[in-house]
């Protein structure tokens, strides 16, 4: 009978022995169950660092181009695709594993830790601003979810040669081990970007503090846990390096909120009065002294030009309050102004306002400029100011409560606003509304993107609720109709931050209602200041010819915007 040949297990590849790379692998300084305890330890911190710089570059990208869904899709995409490169590219370090983490872990902490004020850097002092493909941070973006993607790729191939390393043990254990551990750490690190890091650190402070445990914890395991697996001039680079890059993060962390200042400024110019991160989004306040206008930012995005807002609000507000409006609903309009309008008319009894930030309602309320600008609506007895999700509010909202509703809400190609332009959403809009009820809801930009306007128009539609559409220029359009003189010029410093560049010519409205309304001005109601019975027929005329016809409405599942 012949014995059946049993391969002996594979040795020790040439980097577990000692300096030299040869011979049986050096002695740990611990027990193997306490070397691989502390191997899988670092699997997690690591995992979860790792996802923090994921989730910090889809933060800050949403935040500087917009489209959160674009921008999440890049990032993560580029980043598997990465992480696959880096696999591969770990291979070649397998011999030298203990070494390759090192080094590995403390570029990833230097690229990771900063690559937020990186990013705010280049959209700072670039002069680019919001546009989707904007080539500098665009490009700058995918640079770092390429590096950060490979970097954290190979650092799978190299911890399962550290692992084996502790204690030899089947291949398919060691990688349930290594696994288990790394998504245990993915989903601390998910869940501690959003709750802990970046409303008490933020973006920059809380991407500093993770590449600086990234950097302590990848140094700690290899010159503590493998330091005889390296020679005594490659311990001395390690420590150096790593040293090296907890300097540059510590500096960094100690000048971030001189750096953030600096870099508000150039996107925002000088007269930043007021800058505040709310549990929504970042707010800021320019203007209001020595003469310079106020204008309001909600996460970098111009919301209230002060030159400006009275033909916004006039055109959202004025044609739907001719008619009964006892009773009115405005969603947004956290500054006020919208329920400034509404208020000038006799007969409202109350005013509802559902902003789901407070902290801008706060704003407005307190804030010397902007309340003098909403011409303190928010102390007037009939409005009542609520914080809560449109959706859900409007799900618990009597049936015809509602005589007017205004929808004061961001662009519908802004993603977290899709789900309040769906068909979805103007169904409960159209149960809460009164029979003779109407809706004015600010579409976007007509003459810029038609099509997402009149995909606004097709959505309302389907809900029940047909509409007419008008537009408003704003006063420079409307100056330069006119023959008169242009606003005065921009600072430069916010051109160069682009905060002029290119701004829409005008905003695009839908008035609807269970049948289709006239559109006019309530003639009992104060006269308004830019807003004439002529113009508005004109804005309905200029809307009209931008039509795309055929469109489908958008609805939650299918959104269109």
């Amino acid at each position: 009978m012949i014995e059946p040949h049993v391969p002996a297990p594979p040795g020790p590849p040439p980097s577990w022995g000692a300096p030299g790379g040869t011979g049986a692998p050096a002695p740990l300084p611990v027990r193997p169950g306490t070397g691989r305890f502390l191997v899988l330890a670092g699997v997690f911190v690591c995992a979860a660092c790792g996802l923090v710089y994921e989730l910090e570059l889809v933060a800050l990208a949403s935040y500087l181009m917009g489209d959160s869904v674009t921008q999440a899709s890049v990032v993560l995409s580029v980043m598997v695709f990465a992480m696959g490169l880096g696999s591969l590219a770990a291979k070649r370090l397998r011999r030298f594993a203990a070494a390759g983490f090192g080094a590995l872990e403390a570029v990833l902490a230097l690229v990771g830790g900063s690559s937020a004020m990186v990013l705010y850097a280049v959209f700072a002092w670039t002069g680019v601003w919001g546009g989707l493909w904007a080539d500098g941070p665009r490009v700058l973006l995918v640079g770092f979810s390429l590096t950060i993607g490979v970097l954290i790729g190979a650092e799978v191939p190299l911890l399962m040669e550290l692992i084996q390393r502790v204690r030899r043990q089947d291949p398919g254990g060691a990688v349930a081990d290594l696994f288990a551990a790394d998504y245990v750490g993915a989903l601390v690190g998910g869940l501690a970007f959003p709750f802990v890091l970046l409303p008490f650190l933020g973006q920059l402070t809380g991407a500093l503090l993770t590449g600086t445990v990234n950097a302590v914890v990848g140094a700690a395991l290899v010159l503590g846990l493998f330091r005889r697996d390296l020679t005594r001039r490659a311990r001395w680079l390690l420590l150096t390096a790593n040293v090296l890059v907890l300097a540059l993060l510590a500096t960094a962390t100690v000048l971030a909120d001189d750096f953030e200042r600096a870099a508000r400024h150039a996107v925002y110019g000088q007269d930043v009065r007021v800058a505040v991160r709310t549990d929504v989004q970042e707010v800021v306040l320019t203007g209001d002294a020595d003469g310079r206008p106020l204008d309001l930012f909600l996460d970098g995005r111009l919301r209230v030009s002060d030159s400006d807002e009275r033909r916004y609000h006039e055109a959202l507000v004025r044609p739907a309050m001719d008619g009964p409006h006892a009773r009115v609903l405005i969603l947004g309009g956290g500054d006020g102004l919208a329920a400034r309008e509404v208020l000038r008319h006799p007969g409202v009894r109350r005013v509802d306002v559902v902003e789901p930030d407070a902290g801008l309602v706060r704003l407005a309320r307190n804030d010397p400029g902007l309340s003098a600008l909403n011409e303190h609506a928010y102390g007037d007895p009939r409005l009542h100011a609520g914080t809560a999700d449109a959706f859900r509010r409007l799900r618990s909202t009597p049936s015809a409560a509602y005589d007017v509703v205004i929808s004061d809400l961001p662009d519908p190609d802004i993603t977290a606003s899709t789900k309040l332009y769906s068909q979805e959403f103007y169904g409960l809009l159209r149960r809460v509304l009164a029979p003779d009820g109407r809706l004015a809801v600010h579409a976007g930009p007509v003459a810029d993107r038609p099509r997402t306007f009149w995909t606004v128009d097709a959505t309302l539609r389907a809900a029940g609720l047909p509409a007419v559409a008008y537009r408003v220029g704003t006063r420079d359009a409307h100056d330069a109709r006119e023959g008169r003189d242009a606003a005065p010029a921009p600072d430069p410093g916010r051109v160069a931050a682009g905060l002029h560049a290119p701004a829409p010519r005008g905003w695009g409205f839908l008035l609807a209602a269970r049948a289709a309304p006239a559109l006019r001005l309530d003639p009992a109601a104060p006269r308004p200041r830019t807003l004439t019975p002529e113009s508005l027929a004109g804005g309905a005329r200029d809307a009209a010819r931008t039509r795309v016809p055929g469109l489908p409405p958008s609805t939650l599942v299918h959104p269109r915007y």
